[in-house]
């Protein structure tokens, strides 16, 4: 398997030939994450995530009404950082994400704090949605997704503060392959070409030129399988976007609590195995005075894009095994905010692949 570094950086100093450099993957371009409150232990936790930063990200630091999930950041045209998640009644503990609402979250800096601005669409099923995702169209309007507990449903806006009008829902032509549509866990972005790109839980490459509700035509079985290396365990939570010249997917394994990346050239064919992209275990969530938080989740991974780069990852992230949070406790789930070397990252990756 290659790494994200050149396997063998080769130097001769004296006549001797030096050792293979130390192979590289995701998980080694997070970088430190600016502290923006005095890190704290007399919050909601379990051990291992403190002291933490309870105004990184999305998180009601009480404990006493909400529980976030998911997390997706868009950069206004007013300079603001505008989060796009989920939250439910903390009282119901994790499983309550069933009943799990849309809101929209507004932050003067891309770390946060962000502060909820309530239900992105109140009127519409009581704002219900889950597997919250968001991007800009080529119309320049905003869009968000939600699956999952919905049909692949969108909302598109003029403005990120809303309104927020229902488009429909996704649909996807009949062929061989529809079976793997289902609407779980679904990762859309535009294509350089002006098309649109799913990725959803099966893992198989969905793809339109109608816009954004399709129809989607689905390219092929799930590309998993087909990938020497990767782990097949219990695979969800996929995000994908386009960077250099590359498509790339970061996929979990919630078994696992491991995540693994890919790329394709042209997002549809040749998928490879490009390694760990971040491990709960490992100490990648470090803050800029080297203490390391490690919670025992971390899921549904975003990427925010900056001049053509990721800058950000955002994670939905849980203290305890899911089954042990159990509502109107010391548990409970937020979004944080990872800052990424995506422009080293991208230099990487095109020497790897070519």
């Amino acid at each position: 398997m290659k790494s994200l570094s050149l396997l063998y950086a080769v130097v001769f100093s004296g006549g001797v030939l030096s050792a293979p450099a130390a192979e590289k993957t995701l998980i080694d371009y997070f970088l430190p994450m600016p502290i923006q409150s005095p890190l704290v232990s007399n919050v909601w936790g379990a051990p291992g995530v403190f002291p933490r930063d309870p105004q990184n990200g999305l998180e009601d630091a009480s404990m006493k009404q909400w529980c976030y999930w998911d997390g997706q950041i868009i950069k206004g045209t007013d300079g603001k950082y505008h989060l796009f998640a989920s939250r439910w009644d903390q009282a119901k503990g994790h499983e309550g994400w069933w009943g799990s609402l849309a809101v929209h979250a507004i932050s003067d800096q891309v770390m946060g704090p962000y502060l909820d601005k309530g239900l992105c669409w109140p009127d519409n099923l009581g704002g219900k949605g889950h597997n919250v995702t968001a991007l800009v169209l080529p119309d320049k309007r905003y869009a968000v997704v939600v699956s999952e507990t919905r049909p692949g449903d969108v909302f598109v806006s003029k403005s990120l503060d809303g309104p927020w009008e229902h488009l429909g829902a996704i649909k996807v032509s009949t062929n061989e392959f529809s079976r793997a549509a289902r609407m779980s866990n679904v990762s859309v972005m535009v294509r350089p070409d002006g098309g649109f790109m799913i990725v959803a839980r099966s893992g198989a490459i969905w793809i339109s030129k109608e816009g954004i509700l399709g129809p989607y035509l689905v390219q092929g079985p799930s590309i998993y399988p087909k990938v020497t290396g990767l782990p097949l365990r219990n695979l969800e939570d996929p995000v994908v976007w386009y960077s250099s010249g590359l498509y790339h997917i970061v996929v979990n394994s919630w078994s696992a609590r491991k995540a693994y990346h890919l790329t394709s050239r042209d997002g549809v064919n040749e998928w490879k195995f490009r390694g760990l992209a971040y491990d709960p275990t490992r100490d990648f969530l470090r803050y800029t005075n080297a203490v390391v938080n490690h919670w025992e989740k971390i899921e549904r991974p975003g990427v925010l894009l900056e001049n053509g780069h990721v800058s950000h990852f955002t994670f939905a992230v849980l203290d305890v095994p899911k089954e042990q949070e159990r509502g109107n406790d010391t548990h409970g789930s937020k979004v944080i905010v990872v800052p990424f070397d995506g422009v080293n990252f991208d230099r990487d990756m095109q020497a790897l692949d070519h």
